[in-house]
């Protein structure tokens, strides 16, 4: 049973979170999961969001007190004066900015009036110069959601002491392994003898998608019955539709679209596959192990540290899909295996990637940026 950490010198502290997504993507999921969890902290946390974000119904902790603001992209610059008018009014200890989406404009914000603040990195694509030079040295501590991109802003620069790794989670609670077999072929019109796996991404390059198109024929000359459900959206949705008409590969392939009852959908699925040619970690990966799903992926960016080659699923590298077609033609050939490797990816998110794990992490971040004492010297705060 968790047992929340004793903090007897602490004073009420106050957190403002800033999250610009619209969607409930995976970075916006992982915010709701720690703004719930966080009731269990002493504190108080306002969420600055966009108007109409989804992340608004994930919030389930009523104490969260949620403050939307218009906002028009990153060259909103009239974000700031919005941003700052808020942080005076609230007056937080701390400013997480999670979003990448007005970061570096929220950034601003916070410096300008001089409050303390934290930035989640979330992607492992080498930083920018506007990163090194100019966003970075705003923050007091990065938060990478990865020990790879950790490595990767070390690498560009970054002081190994201002880069702290807390993991992402995954509600086991919610994402587990019982399968609504019948529900799911009739969701997505699978005959009883077929085989589904899926790919969860937004449809952006760096996903793969066309890696995973490329391995399919091989795949499909060995195991014919075999669909492929791609979830998610993106800008890339029409030219992928494209590519996989000219391939010849619709009877095969369902854009399934993006849904909002995944839980449901993963623990149907035969196994996952995400050919990322970079990823920070990947969420998806976390439900679908969650799941006891086993999980095809790259040996790139945070991924490794989900999944073990041969433990609970199996690693290529980037590009290569002829091993990608190998690698799915194997598990597909081994039903006992695909068992063996989903139970084993259950046991590695319960034991490394709880929720409780993840917002006690960020928490004790919290209060060492905010000098730990000194948290909500304002009796109001």
């Amino acid at each position: 049973m968790y047992t929340m950490p004793i903090f007897p010198e602490l004073k009420i502290m106050k957190v403002l979170h800033v999250e610009m997504g619209r969607h409930l993507y995976g970075g916006a999921r992982q915010v709701a999961y720690l703004l719930n969890g966080l009731s269990r902290f002493p504190g108080r946390h306002v969420l600055a969001c966009g108007d109409g974000a989804e992340i608004v119904g994930a919030v389930q902790n009523p104490a969260v007190e949620i403050r939307p603001l218009p906002f028009r992209g990153d060259a909103d610059v009239v974000f700031i004066g919005r941003l700052r008018r808020l942080i005076r009014n609230e007056n937080p200890n701390v400013l997480h900015i999670h979003s990448r989406r007005g970061d570096l404009l929220a950034a601003l914000a916070g410096r300008l009036e001089k409050v303390p603040m934290i930035h989640s990195r979330r992607v492992d694509n080498p930083p920018r110069w506007v990163d090194t030079r100019v966003k970075f040295p705003l923050f007091e501590t990065i938060v990478t959601i990865s020990e790879g991109i950790r490595a990767v802003l070390i690498e560009a620069g970054v002081r190994p002491e201002r880069v702290i790794c807390v993991p992402s989670a995954v509600d086991t609670g919610r994402y587990r392994p019982v399968r609504d077999e019948g529900w799911f072929r009739l969701e997505f019109g699978l005959a009883q003898d077929e085989t589904a796996f899926g790919m969860i991404a937004q449809m952006i390059a760096r996903k793969g998608h066309d890696v995973l198109f490329d391995a399919l024929p091989e795949v499909l000359a060995q195991h014919p019955k075999t669909r492929v459900l791609l979830f998610g959206q993106g800008p890339m949705e029409d030219e992928l539709r494209t590519s996989v008409r000219d391939r010849g590969l619709q009877s095969a392939v369902t854009f399934a679209g993006y849904r909002n009852d995944m839980a449901r959908v993963i623990p149907c699925l035969d196994l996952v596959v995400h050919p990322a040619w970079m990823e920070g970690l990947g969420v998806s990966l976390l439900e679908a192990a969650a799941c006891a799903v086993p999980i095809v992926a790259t040996r790139a960016g945070g991924m490794p540290e989900i999944v073990q080659d041969g433990i609970n699923g199996r690693l290529i590298d980037p590009g290569d899909s002829a091993a990608l077609a190998s690698a799915l033609v194997d598990l597909l050939n081994d039903t006992a295996l695909r068992r063996q490797l989903g139970h084993a990816g259950r046991r590695l998110v319960l034991e490394r990637f709880s929720v409780d794990a993840m917002v006690e992490g960020n928490y004790r971040v919290y209060r060492s940026v905010s000098g730990g004492a000194n948290l909500g010297a304002d009796s109001d705060a």
